[in-house]
């Protein structure tokens, strides 16, 4: 029988936080502005997550803005020193992710937030999959002893990159956690951990408050919220 999944919930907020790890997920990721892909949540936010729940729990996504992986120096630098305060709030990881003009792995980029994040899990995020040469950058993030990987496969969602999925679980060789995330749904759970895949990440989202007053300073109606009954359902199937 195949082992019980990991699971991660994307969250928002510490609301989302402790609905994630009170309906059984493993870890969480925190961010803003998942609608962008997500970006680096603000101080207030990670300390208001590491109150909420166990902060060793907890993965920030430190991305310092929209629109591509390739960074300037200035960026760079500043992802450093973001790491280096999430460290200190003792979050257990950051999620994290650089390639060069080319497409390749910045790996000095990768070298110097592995050095602010200390003894944290370091974790590639999606980055990857907006690579031309993915396994390229699956290796060189292997050299690197980069822990974990957030990957679709290329995919638009997950359950279309299985293909991918599974030859990076073989590549990998157990040298580091290969987890499914992108457009996964709780249906898609079980052929997931059917084809390897030791962990897997969602949003678990629902979209709340539509009835809420909107305009051109204030954005679209209504906001995400973590669900209990998605991230439920998603932990259910991984267990079972």
């Amino acid at each position: 029988m195949a082992a019980p999944l990991i699971v991660e919930i994307a969250v928002q907020d510490a609301l989302g936080a402790r609905v994630a790890l009170t309906e059984g997920a493993d870890r969480v990721e925190l961010c803003q502005a998942l609608e962008t892909g997500g970006l680096t949540p603000s101080l207030g936010l990670i300390d208001a997550v590491a109150d909420a729940v166990d902060p060793s729990r907890v993965n920030v996504l430190v991305r310092p803005r929209p629109g591509g992986f390739v960074y300037s120096p200035e960026e760079i630098a500043v992802v450093s020193a973001d790491i280096a305060t999430c460290v200190a709030r003792g979050v257990g990881g950051v999620v994290v992710g650089a390639l060069t003009a080319d497409g390749a792995l910045d790996r000095e980029a990768i070298r110097r937030w592995q050095d602010a994040a200390g003894s944290a899990t370091v974790v590639f995020h999606r980055a990857i999959d907006a690579a031309p040469h993915p396994f390229d950058v699956f290796d060189a993030l292997v050299e690197q002893r980069i822990p974990r990987v957030l990957t679709s496969g290329g995919a638009a969602r997950s359950v279309d990159g299985l293909q991918s999925l599974e030859a990076f679980v073989t590549r990998g060789n157990g040298a580091i956690e290969v987890m499914a995330g992108g457009g996964v749904r709780p249906v898609d759970v079980p052929l997931l951990r059917r084809a390897g895949l030791p962990a897997v990440h969602l949003s678990a989202r629902v979209r709340v408050g539509v009835e809420a007053a909107s305009g051109p300073g204030g954005g679209a109606g209504g906001y995400d919220a973590t669900s209990a009954r998605i991230v439920g359902e998603a932990v259910a199937a991984a267990r079972a």
